[in-house]
């Protein structure tokens, strides 16, 4: 029993495929947790869930295009995955239902009492599963929903879900232990064998008549003899035992894949209903295989600042096809930042399978996202500012592959303008030249001057722009860098009322 919600294939691999801590710094810098937190929709389940599947970068356009079918159909089918969500967790958390003791038991008896119980319970899931499915079945549309829908009705049909009633009364022992064996070496019992007992008639079983069968009851009071009963019969469950708690372990197992899969998309819903909620536009993006760098997007926003802000977001317009190197420049605070947040927001959603805060976006997709901000001064004092950027950056160039996005902002910013300009072109060019992507939000005229002056139709040029009033628009537009950030305009809106009648800098 598969679930393939997430691949056509096969079930994916759910391990992280960065070290942690490179992918707790792009968690970070995009603002990721936001996000989690909002599909979780205060459940911790969700949550991990999130954290788990979004960063895992899918890389073949067909699958995330299956996925996107996927969450279409959620969409369109909230209620329905809800409810087959919950059957899912019921199906998990069903060994709480259950008595501990079987667990603890070595006794084949005792655990082949709690895996039939297990399976009983498990039953009643696949049974409520089933009628979802049935009930609800021409509402879907994707094929990996019609894939999952046809697996249940073909595994889980009437014949089967009543032979398993009847086999499940069956491994309740209501007649005894029947068994056979054979003498082994030194006359030990050796080739113990289950037997189904054979049905008694009502008649007999009224007469008490046993058809000529012969036996020895066990004293009450021989603890030795009912002892050594009890050991030649669990010989014989044994083997049934194990196969009944792998079947329960089996079934329990798919549900917890439907739960995690489920889930994902659930969170996603979740997301959805928030974002909609707060008049931000989605779409679900075009993703194209790794070649040629591609990328455009209309009304393009930050997904954390959209969740957050409380009022609307501005978004952007790009139009970046073939270019592998994009410089930002501009205005402080004109939303430099926050564009790069957002591209890397979206193409880590894209490839999960997501849609993105967008009217259309269109990108590669890339192996790996990674980020490079910058950090506040070390508390520890071990290192200065600019030796743990050139290891964070040392560390990047590790794991970073031919087909990865780079996004920096504001690196090696923390030396002189000469020296860190010089650092960056030089990372800048090794990273373009292996075939990574780079985005660069930079102050540092003199790299963004000279990466211009290079003239290479391969880069883009960015610029926030500024109102000559002061004034951020919050837009980026294709233009040369200027030598001035304006941080002028800055310092006259945090100076301009100076406390307690003081007159402000400069005033007469």
């Amino acid at each position: 029993m598969k679930v393939r919600l997430l691949h056509p294939e096969h079930d994916p691999d759910l391990a992280p495929r960065l070290p942690w801590q490179l992918q707790d710094l792009v968690d970070k810098d995009l603002e990721l947790p936001r996000v989690y937190r909002a599909m979780a929709a205060d459940d911790e389940f969700l949550f991990e869930t999130a954290k788990k599947v979004v960063p895992l970068t899918v890389i073949d356009p067909d699958v995330i295009v299956y996925r996107q079918q996927v969450l279409s159909d959620c969409l369109a089918n909230r209620g329905v995955v809800r409810q087959m969500y919950g059957v899912a967790v019921d199906g998990v958390e069903v060994r709480r239902k259950v008595f501990l003791g079987g667990l603890m038991s070595r006794n084949p008896e005792a655990i082949l009492r709690r895996s039939v119980r297990i399976l009983e319970l498990l039953a009643i899931n696949l049974r409520q599963l089933r009628g979802l499915c049935d009930e609800h079945a021409k509402g879907f549309s994707s094929p990996g929903f019609r894939q999952l829908l046809a697996m249940i009705d073909d595994q889980l049909s009437d014949e089967y879900l009543e032979q398993l009633d009847a086999d499940l009364g069956e491994l309740q022992l209501p007649r005894g232990v029947l068994l056979s064996a054979q003498l082994g070496l030194g006359n030990k019992g050796a080739g113990y064998r289950l037997h189904q007992p054979p049905q008694r008639s009502w008649w007999d079983k009224l007469t008490g008549n046993r058809n000529g069968s012969c036996g020895f009851v066990v004293d009450a009071r021989d603890e030795a003899g009912a002892q050594a009963l009890t050991e030649l019969a669990g010989r014989a469950i044994n083997d049934i035992a194990n196969t009944v708690t792998q079947s329960a372990d089996h079934v329990q197992a798919f549900f917890g894949r439907l739960r995690t899969e489920l889930g994902f998309y659930l969170g996603c819903v979740n997301l959805h209903e928030r974002l909609t909620e707060a008049g931000v536009p989605t779409c679900l993006p075009i993703p194209t295989p790794i070649g040629p760098p591609q990328f455009g997007c209309r009304d393009l926003r930050d997904v954390a600042l959209c969740l957050t802000s409380g009022k609307p977001v501005t978004g952007n317009d790009i139009d970046a096809e073939a270019k592998s190197l994009i410089v930002i420049t501009g205005a402080n605070e004109g939303g430099k930042s926050t564009f790069l947040r957002s591209v890397g927001t979206a193409q880590v959603m894209m490839q999960a399978g997501m849609f993105v805060t967008a009217t259309s976006f269109r990108a590669n997709v890339r192996d790996a996202v990674f980020t490079h901000f910058k950090r506040e001064e070390d508390a520890s004092l071990t290192h200065g500012k600019l030796d743990e950027e050139l290891a964070r950056m040392s560390e990047i160039a590790e794991f970073v592959g031919s087909a990865s996005l780079l996004l920096c902002n504001e690196s090696f910013a923390s030396t002189n303008e000469r020296e860190g300009s010089q650092i960056a072109r030089d990372v800048v060019r090794a990273m373009v030249e292996s075939g990574v992507k780079v985005v660069f939000v930079t102050h540092l005229y003199d790299l963004a001057h000279s990466l211009s002056a290079r003239d290479d139709p391969a880069d883009l040029f960015l610029r926030a722009q500024r109102r000559p009033d002061g004034v951020r628009t919050f837009r980026l537009k294709p233009a040369q860098p200027e030598p001035t950030s304006y941080g002028e305009d800055s310092f006259r809106r945090v100076f301009a009322a100076a406390p307690n009648g003081c007159e402000p800098v400069g005033a007469g």
